[in-house]
C-alpha cells in the first residue's frame, strides 16, 4: 500500500515542479554554482587561524557550515546554524539551538538539555525517538535500530555547528527517515595553534567551565576539548553534574587522502526523578515541586571513530568510517509516573490529593540498569562527471553494516537509597542491520533531478532470562526481521542567482524497537514498522544580498505511526494508527551589513512553523503484548495528535560587529497542544469522571501556549582577545507546563549567566 501512495505522491511532486518551471521559464538560466571546496572557516566560537586547510567534510547537507551558497545548492529543505550564532546566543541547551530552525519542536525536561526531546514536523518529541541524531554524519544515538531513545546528549558547547535536513536526503543516512535528521558538527583543529578557556556562572548553582586547544604540526593536526557543567535543574531536587570531552586527530597523508580519528567521553551524576506531579500537587506546592530527593541517575559513555577520506583522481571520492560506542545508564527511582503503585496506594492517593509525601518513608526503589554497545562500518562513494558545461552528474552510493546490543536489568530494592535488591528484569536485546543506498543527481542547466533509493534490513533478537512476562521456562528467546526498500526523488530549479526552488517526495521508514517487536515470552508482537509518504515543496532565496527568505510546504501521510503509551496517559504501553501532518515552515533573516554595507550589523531573524494539520486519521489501537489480551481501541479519529502545537515561532533581533560585540533579544513562542489522544481541555473532562485517578494524574489536559524572552550581550576586549558576556534566559520568569507524559513537568525558570572566555 505504501508504494502505491508513494507513486501518487511522486506524480504530485512532479506536477508541482512542472508548475514552478512554467511560471519561471522566462527567467534567466545561469550555470549552476561551482562545487564547493571543503575548508575550515573562521568562526567566533572555535579558533581557526587566518588561512584555510582542506579537510574532509562532515556536513550532511553538502555545505560548509555558515556559508549560504552551500544551502542554496541543497535540493530539499534544510537549515544550518553556524558557530558564531551558537556562541553569541550563548545557548544553554540543545533545545535553544534547535528552536532557531523552523519545523523543529523541542521540549524541555530537566533544565540543562541533557535528555533532548526533539520532534520534527509535528511528530511527538518524547525522547527524540522520531528523529535521527548524528555527530559528524555518524550515529549519536546509542541504539538507533533497537531503541532510538535519547537518555544522553553531549554538551552544545562542544559543537561548531548544527544542521537539520527534512527532505529526501535523509535517505543517505537512515534508518529513521520519517521526519528529519539532526547533525552536530565538531570543530576541526585550528590551522594556527590556538584555543580558549572559559567559565560561566549563574543562579541555581550553575557553573560551566570549558578548555579547548589544538593546532597543526606539518601534516598532522589535533585538538582536545573538555566541558564541566553543573547546576540545579528546572525542579526541586534535581542537581546535575556532567563531564564531556573529546579529542580529534587529523593526518593528511597526501593532498588527496586524509585520516580522522575521534574519541569522546561523557559522564553524568544527577539527582533526577522520572515522575512529574499531579494537578493538585502543583496547586499546593508550585510547579517546581518534586519530593523525590533519593532518586539517582548516572551515565557513562565512550565513543570513537576512524574515518578515511580518499580522492581517487578528480572525479571519485571514497569515505570510510569505523565507529563504536558504549553507554551505561543506571537510574534508581522511587516513582515513574504520578499513578504508579511503587510506594503504595496511600502514597499515590496523597499525591493525587495534593498532600505532602515523604519518599524516605517509602520502602521501595527501582534500579533501571542499562548497558548499550554498538558499532559498525560505513562507506560512501561519490563519482562526479561532467558531460558538457550544462550537463553534470553526481552519483553517490554507500552501505553500512551495524550491530548493537542492549543489556537491561531491573533491580527492586526495599529501602529509599538501596542499590541492591531483587532482579525482576534481565533481558538481552540485539540488532544486526545492513543498509545500502544509491543516489544520482543529474544537473541539466538550471534543472536537477535526484532519485534515491535506500534498502534497510534489520534482524532483532531478544532473550528473557527470568520467568516473567509469560516466560515459563527461561531463557525465552525470540527473533524477528524487518526489511524495506525506501525510495525518494528530489527536483530542483535555479531560475536566478540567489534563488533555488525544490520539491521532493520520499518514503518514510522507522523500524520498531526490539521490545515492540518481540515479547518477553519470545513471541511476536503485532506492531509494524513506521511508514509514511513525505512530500515537500519550497524555495530558498537571497535575491537581495543580506535578505534571506526560505519557505517550505510539507505533507507527511502516515500509513502507520507508533505512539508510546505514556502519551495516552500511561494506561497502554503502545498504540499505532494512521495520521496526517501538513504545514509550512518559514525562515527569514536580514543583515544590514550585507544589504547596506554598514560598519555594524543590525540583524533580525525569525523561524516560524505553522502546522495546520496533525490529524489522527484512524483510531490509535493499543498493541497487545503477549500473553495479555488485545486492549480496546482508542476512539480518536479526527483528533489532533498529542504534542503537536499549531504554531512555533522564534524571533531574534540585535546589533553587533564580528569579533567586537553583539547585543540581542529573542522571543520564543510555543502554541497550545494536547497531551493525550482524547484531546481533553483538562483532566476533569476525562471519561472516567473528574474524581478518577486518570483525571487527577496530571497526565491529561491541554498544555497552554507560552511566550518567553531571552537576552544576551557579548563584548570582546582587545588586545587581550577576551570575551565577556551575559545571558538571561526566560527573562519574564514565565511558569509554564512543558510536558504531561508522566505528570506535569515545568519549563526552565529565569536563568542569569555571566561568563568570560579567554582566547589564545
Amino acid at each position: 500500500m505504501s508504494h502505491v501512495r508513494f507513486r501518487k505522491s511522486c506524480g504530485l511532486a512532479i506536477s508541482v515542479v512542472a508548475l514552478i518551471g512554467v511560471t519561471t521559464a522566462l527567467a534567466q538560466q545561469p550555470e549552476l554554482p561551482a562545487p564547493l571546496k571543503i575548508t575550515i572557516i573562521n568562526q567566533t566560537k572555535y579558533p581557526t587561524g587566518k588561512t584555510s586547510r582542506q579537510i574532509p567534510s562532515v556536513s550532511i547537507v553538502g555545505t560548509i557550515i555558515g556559508e549560504r551558497k552551500g544551502l542554496l545548492q541543497l535540493k530539499g529543505s534544510g537549515q544550518a546554524i553556524d558557530g558564531e550564532e551558537l556562541f553569541t546566543s550563548h545557548v544553554l541547551t540543545t533545545n535553544e539551538a534547535l528552536r532557531k530552525v523552523p519545523g523543529v519542536n523541542v521540549r524541555d525536561e530537566e533544565g540543562l538539555g541533557i535528555r533532548p526531546n526533539i520532534g520534527i514536523r509535528g511528530l511527538n518529541p518524547t525522547r527524540s525517538t522520531k528523529a535521527l541524531l548524528l555527530e559528524d554524519g555518524l550515529f549519536l544515538t546509542y541504539a538507533p535500530y533497537g531503541a532510538n531513545e535519547s537518555y544522553f546528549h553531549p554538551s552544545m558547547d562542544r559543537f561548531s555547528g548544527v544542521e537539520v535536513i527534512k527532505g529526501a536526503d535523509q535517505l543517505l543516512y537512515g534508518p529513521i527517515t520519517i521526519s528529519g535528521a539532526v547533525n552536530y558538527v565538531t570543530p576541526n583543529p585550528p590551522v594556527e595553534p590556538g584555543g580558549f578557556v572559559s567559565a560561566t556562572g549563574g543562579n541555581r548553582n550553575y557553573f560551566n567551565g570549558q578548555a579547548f586547544g589544538g593546532g597543526w604540526y606539518k601534516n598532522v593536526g589535533g585538538l582536545a576539548d573538555w566541558v564541566h557543567k553543573r547546576g540545579n535543574g528546572a525542579r526541586d531536587n534535581t542537581e546535575h553534574e556532567i563531564n564531556d570531552g573529546g579529542v580529534k586527530g587529523v593526518y593528511q597523508i597526501s593532498p588527496n587522502a586524509t585520516l580522522i580519528l575521534k574519541a569522546s567521553y561523557f559522564s553524568e551524576d544527577s539527582t533526577l526523578t522520572y515522575s512529574g506531579i499531579t494537578d493538585a500537587e502543583r496547586n499546593s506546592f508550585g510547579i517546581r515541586y518534586n519530593p523525590f530527593s533519593n532518586d539517582k541517575f548516572d551515565t557513562e559513555r565512550y565513543a570513537t571513530s576512524l574515518t578515511s577520506n580518499w580522492d581517487i583522481g578528480d572525479k571519485t571520492n571514497v569515505q570510510t568510517s569505523l565507529y563504536w560506542s558504549s553507554f551505561d545508564r543506571d537510574w534508581w527511582r522511587q516513582s515513574s509516573t504520578t499513578t504508579d503503585a511503587q510506594c503504595g496506594a496511600g502514597f499515590t492517593a496523597a499525591r493525587l490529593d495534593g498532600l505532602a509525601v515523604t519518599p524516605g518513608a517509602c520502602a521501595s526503589v527501582q534500579g533501571r540498569l542499562r548497558k548499550y554497545e554498538s558499532g559498525g562500518l560505513d562507506q560512501k562513494w561519490t563519482y562526479s562527471s561532467e558531460f558538457s558545461d550544462n550537463v553534470k552528474n553526481k552519483l553517490r552510493a554507500g552501505y553500512r553494516v551495524h550491530a548493537e546490543e542492549q543489556k537491561r536489568l531491573q533491580v527492586n530494592g526495599l529501602a529509599p537509597t538501596a542499590r541492591t535488591g531483587t532482579v525482576v528484569e534481565s533481558n538481552t536485546r540485539e540488532a544486526i542491520a545492513v543498509s545500502m543506498f544509491v543516489q544520482d543527481q543529474v544537473n541539466i542547466g538550471p534543472f536537477s533531478v535526484t532519485p534515491i533509493v535506500r534498502y534497510e534490513s534489520v534482524e532483532f533478537d531478544r532473550s528473557n532470562k527470568l520467568a516473567v512476562g509469560g516466560c515459563a521456562a527461561p531463557p525465552c528467546e525470540g527473533s524477528s526481521r524487518v526489511s524495506e526498500i525506501i525510495p525518494g526523488v528530489s527536483i530542483g530549479y535555479v531560475p536566478a542567482n540567489g534563488l533555488s526552488l525544490f520539491a521532493g517526495v520520499h518514503e518514510g521508514f522507522a523500524p520498531p524497537r526490539v521490545e515492540d517487536s518481540i515479547a518477553n515470552s519470545g513471541g511476536s508482537i503485532d506492531v509494524d514498522a513506521e511508514s509514511s509518504t513525505n512530500l515537500e515543496a519550497g524555495f530558498r532565496s537571497e535575491l537581495l544580498k543580506g535578505v534571506i527568505i526560505d519557505a517550505t510546504y510539507f505533507h507527511n501521510d502516515f500509513d502507520n505511526l507508533v505512539a508510546v503509551g505514556s502519551v495516552a496517559g500511561g494506561a497502554q504501553p503502545l498504540a499505532q494508527g494512521q495520521a496526517l501532518f501538513e504545514g509550512a515552515e518559514i525562515f527569514a533573516r536580514l543583515n544590514s551589513r550585507d544589504s547596506f554595507r554598514t560598519d555594524y550589523n543590525i540583524y533580525a531573524q525569525t523561524a516560524w512553523t505553522y502546522l495546520w494539520q496533525a490529524e489522527q486519521v484512524t483510531p490509535f489501537i493499543p498493541v497487545a503484548i503477549p500473553p495479555a489480551p488485545a486492549p480496546a481501541s482508542l476512539a480518536t479519529t479526527g483528533n489532533r495528535q498529542p504534542y503537536a502545537p499549531e504554531h512555533l515561532l522564534t524571533t531574534r533581533a540585535g546589533i553587533g560587529k564580528t569579533g567586537i560585540f553583539d547585543v540581542h533579544a529573542e522571543a520564543v513562542y510555543v502554541g497550545s497542544q494536547f497531551a493525550d489522544f482524547l484531546n481533553l481541555e483538562n483532566g476533569a473532562d476525562h471519561p472516567g469522571g473528574p474524581a478518577s485517578i486518570a483525571a487527577r494524574s496530571g497526565q491529561f489536559g491541554k498544555i497552554d501556549s507560552y511566550l518567553i524572552f531571552n537576552l544576551g550581550a557579548t563584548l570582546t576586549i582587545r588586545p587581550t582577545n577576551t570575551d565577556v558576556f551575559v545571558a538571561i534566559k526566560n527573562l519574564n520568569d514565565k511558569e509554564y507546563v512543558a510536558d504531561r507524559t508522566r505528570g506535569i513537568m515545568p519549563g526552565a525558570p529565569r536563568l542569569i549567566h555571566i561568563g568570560l572566555k579567554q582566547n589564545f
